[in-house]
């Protein structure tokens, strides 16, 4: 069952969701099934389709990574490193969105190890030391995907949200979750969560004219 939004509903009301996860709701994996298939549509450079994406309902899997996430954010989000941080954003509204959002993204932090489900998408091959034009095809096509993913998941009353802090401990959690980590890298990791109402807005964004360049820079 799908909430039947349209398609600019989708693109415009999929947040990043911290606060307004149901820890105790399952997730089907019919419903994951459902979004992977529409993920697998992304484009993907020369349709090599070289990428994986682990998903796990496996309560104490989740447990186990999300633990892991909660570590290193614990360790890396500190009050000094928020202090500095806000120090650097400009107005004080812009201090006060980023607070905000900072007091959300540690709910998240706090949360991570009780979400029924978890999102992992990777890649085939590792790119450390690999050229631009390598490094740019290979994220390029999985992150298209993963982001149809989480579309995908909106229109069917679930949150997600993109993190890469576990990457401190990428090993760990691919010893965890079984990926072979010598030849498939980790992009991200998303809880997967059904969301508590589904009245989803449009985030607040600095004005087009920042940042778009029309017929040159």
């Amino acid at each position: 069952m799908t909430l039947e939004l349209s398609a600019e509903e989708v693109l415009t009301t999929t947040r990043s969701v911290r606060r307004r996860l149901n820890l105790e709701k399952e997730v089907s994996v019919e419903v994951l099934r459902d979004c992977l298939d529409i993920a697998l549509q992304a484009p993907t450079g020369s349709l090599r389709q070289d990428w994986h994406f682990v998903v796990s309902t496996d309560r104490d899997q989740c447990r186990e990574v999300g633990t892991i996430y909660q570590e290193v954010w614990t360790a890396m989000v500190t009050d000094e490193y928020l202090d500095a941080s806000a120090s650097k954003q400009g107005e004080e509204s812009d201090r006060a969105s980023w607070l905000n959002m900072m007091g959300s993204a540690r709910h998240l932090a706090e949360i991570f190890p009780d979400v029924p489900a978890i999102f992992v998408p990777c890649i085939t091959g590792r790119l450390e030391g690999t050229d631009a034009m390598t490094q740019a095809v290979k994220w390029g096509s999985v992150i298209q995907a993963a982001w149809s993913f989480m579309l995908a998941a909106r229109n069917r009353g679930l949150g997600t949200c993109w993190t890469t802090v576990h990457l401190q401990r990428e090993q760990e959690v691919a010893d965890i979750l079984g990926i072979p980590f010598a030849t498939v890298q980790q992009v991200a990791l998303s809880p997967v969560a059904h969301t508590l109402g589904t009245d989803f807005k449009a985030g607040r964004r600095k004005a087009s004219e920042d940042f778009v360049h029309l017929n040159g820079w």
